[in-house]
């Protein structure tokens, strides 16, 4: 794979110029990482940006060595064994920005709870200071002018963009394998995938290679690879965040999500992160609907008196996935919600994706649109001479080389707009049924089966694709993980996904902080200590 022979060295070089000389580096990074900790000193494995905010305050951490951490724990795992592959690009002025972020707390005070914070983004999210290449090869050099809108709101916030993360070629499938970065590893199980196609990013937030990231999700892509390595991942209504610089797969369904490691790391970051974008015109719906602070829906017992429906046509049968899944109503009973079982066909994910799903008609032309925005000198102008490079990895070529994605009336086509009608009628539907039975959310395992192999070469049984239609939000939360084996020695990451109705995310930010804080089934990786 191109990764492994030319971009891999050049992520280690970079990361020894950032810290200093590669001999001193080298012997350094393991003592970067056991000083951070070591019982006396303040340890940032798996801490929260609250915890983190606390650290920064009391000056018994800064955001210097953070950075300094972070990048060692990128090199040691990611760049050495397990070689996890998840980072495309480091951000080479990471230091310089965490040093002058340590200044102006020290002369102004912290602009809010991002401040002096690492963040991973995915490598579609356009950066001003570095590439946004998709994933693909010929894109590798591609870079935008200015940074995307929720790029430039993190930044604003203080945050430090400390890399770019691998995804499934151009956002266009779940496993998370691209021509130019190959396969990401998911941190609990080297056989399987990590999800996707934020799968880098979700990798990289498990393992420790930063505070939190940033994904995009177009059917499944934020929450099924936080399903699938034990983390928070949280789509939005359709509207509450930007997409504009952001690499579309269908903008019909595209959202950017937070992947996190808990449920108030996932609340801080909406805090920031939603807004109306004038380039983006889905936003405007968001007036009024922006809550003044999520946080503040942060209950433990928020679940009291919630009723969950339960459908029961996208459970599944894998004996793990449902054993999990049982556990969970069980707690989500032992915590006061009541569940109500909902019996419908036309809910089955399978069916909404053969019905529903616009990405093989938007797909060009919306990549199209973005390719435009970045100017004449960019390395491709247009779908069609990306596809003409021959560079796209084979897991997504049938998308992209379907006859029917490259004709240029593919909008006009009386397919797209019967996919477009049945995604309204599902909309009408998710209303009325959460009407009937009174129900505050639906609650369902993100995957029926556990994430797939690598070697299966494809990711079966995903349930995102309801939100995605329905246009509501929707968070994934740790559910707990299958049978330990010799692959995964914690067993392999199951998660547990609510669905509410559109602008509902403080009772569902309720609900799964609650289920959270109820099971605490978040833990680190046993490959990445």
């Amino acid at each position: 794979m191109f990764r492994f022979f030319s971009l891999r060295p050049l992520l280690a070089l970079a990361i020894a110029v950032i810290l200093g000389s590669t001999s001193a580096y080298a012997a350094d990074k393991d003592s970067i990482m056991n000083k951070a900790t070591t019982k006396n000193a303040f340890n940032m494995l798996e801490t929260s940006i609250q915890g983190i905010q606390k650290g920064l305050a009391s000056r018994k951490v800064t955001s210097e060595e953070l950075v300094k951490f972070y990048l060692a724990r990128i090199d040691k795992y990611d760049q050495q064994g397990p070689k996890l592959n998840s980072i495309i690009t480091i951000n080479p002025k990471a230091l310089e920005e965490a040093r002058a972020l340590d200044n102006e707390r020290k002369i102004k005070g912290p602009r809010g709870p991002l401040h002096g914070i690492p963040i991973i983004l995915k490598d579609n999210f356009d950066t001003f200071d570095m590439p946004t290449s998709g994933g693909n090869k010929a894109m590798a050099k591609s870079q935008s002018s200015k940074d995307a809108f929720l790029t430039k709101k993190l930044r604003d916030a203080g945050a430090i963009i400390i890399a770019k993360a691998n995804l499934h070629e151009l956002a266009r499938s779940g496993t998370t394998m691209s021509s130019l970065a190959g396969q990401t590893l998911n941190a609990y199980d080297l056989t399987r995938t990590p999800g996707g196609s934020s799968g880098g990013t979700a990798t990289a937030v498990a393992a420790n290679f930063a505070v939190a990231g940033m994904g995009s999700d177009t059917v499944n892509s934020v929450r099924s690879p936080a399903s699938a390595e034990n983390l928070v991942g949280f789509r939005p209504t359709y509207g509450l965040l930007s997409r504009s610089g952001v690499i579309p797969a269908a903008l019909t369904q595209d959202m950017a999500g937070q992947i996190t490691r808990s449920v108030a790391d996932a609340a801080i970051m909406l805090n920031v992160l939603a807004g109306v974008d004038p380039a983006d015109d889905i936003t405007a719906a968001a007036k009024g609907h922006i809550a003044r602070d999520y946080t503040t829906s942060l209950k433990k017992n928020g679940l009291k008196g919630k009723r969950l429906g339960v459908i029961q046509a996208i459970v599944g049968t894998d004996p793990e996935v449902t054993k999990v899944f049982n556990k969970a109503l069980d707690d989500l009973k032992a915590q006061g919600a009541k569940i109500v079982f909902i019996e419908d066909p036309n809910f089955n994910t399978g069916k909404i994706s053969r019905e529903c799903d616009v990405q093989v008609y938007e797909s060009n032309p919306n990549l199209d649109d973005y390719l435009k925005t970045l100017g004449p000198n960019a390395p491709i102008h247009s779908s069609k001479e990306l596809i003409a490079t021959g560079t796209l990895d084979k897991s997504i070529q049938k998308l992209l080389y379907d006859s029917q994605a490259l004709m240029p009336n593919n909008l006009t086509d009386p397919n797209y707009k019967k996919a477009l009608e049945n995604g309204a009628a599902l909309r009408v539907l998710v209303k009325k049924t959460m009407a009937d039975n009174k129900l505050d959310a639906f609650v369902y395992p993100h995957q029926q089966v556990l994430v797939a192999k690598i070697a299966d070469g494809g990711q079966p049984g995903r349930n995102g694709i309801l939100a995605s239609i329905a246009q509501t939000p929707a968070i994934t939360v740790p559910g707990g993980f299958s049978t330990p084996n010799a692959d995964a020695a914690l067993g392999v990451p199951v998660g547990i996904e609510f669905m509410g109705l559109q602008w509902s995310e403080p009772k569902l930010i309720e609900i799964a902080y609650a289920y959270e804080q109820a099971t605490k089934y978040r833990r680190l990786p046993k490959l990445t200590p």
